[in-house]
């Protein structure tokens, strides 16, 4: 188990005082991922004008303070960017952003990557566009479910 001290000032941060937490109405892109293993629930809403530009990212996330803290992060690395340049926000620069994470916590640091991936697929389907290089959300929220149900809890 991980302690408090593993973590840096930045994830400490980004956990008791997030960014851009909650949701957007009538987002442009909903992305919803999970990992089983874990219980962490991530999903990350992008608002995205007709250039194409991040104007505006939310999430919510249900899981630990790494995961809050990943997905305030992503948020902000997202934010003004075009979906090309949102599609590149690697789950490495997300652990960069935050001054590292415990080698315990580094999925949380995936979760907030497939998150953008997702909501990205989500936009890109509801305008009928192609994003060069982004591939089908690999987990999403309805997996997590049956994984659940699959476990009887």
């Amino acid at each position: 188990m991980s302690q408090v001290t593993d973590y840096s000032e930045k994830v400490m941060d980004h956990f008791t005082n997030p960014r851009n937490m909650g949701e957007i109405e009538n987002a442009s892109g909903v992305g919803t991922v999970g990992n089983a293993k874990c219980g962490d629930i991530m999903r990350m809403y992008l608002d995205i004008d007709e250039n194409h530009i991040v104007q505006e990212a939310k999430f919510k996330t249900f899981g630990c303070g790494a995961a809050v803290a990943t997905s305030s992060m992503a948020t902000e690395l997202v934010k003004g960017k075009s979906v090309n340049e949102a599609l590149e926000v690697t789950n490495k620069a997300v652990m960069e952003a935050l001054d590292g994470l415990p080698p315990v916590k580094v999925h949380c640091s995936l979760l907030a990557e497939q998150a953008i991936h997702a909501a990205l697929w989500d936009y890109a389907e509801k305008n009928g566009i192609t994003i060069d290089g982004l591939k089908p959300p690999v987990n999403d929220i309805d997996e997590t479910e049956e994984f659940y149900q699959m476990q009887g809890e």
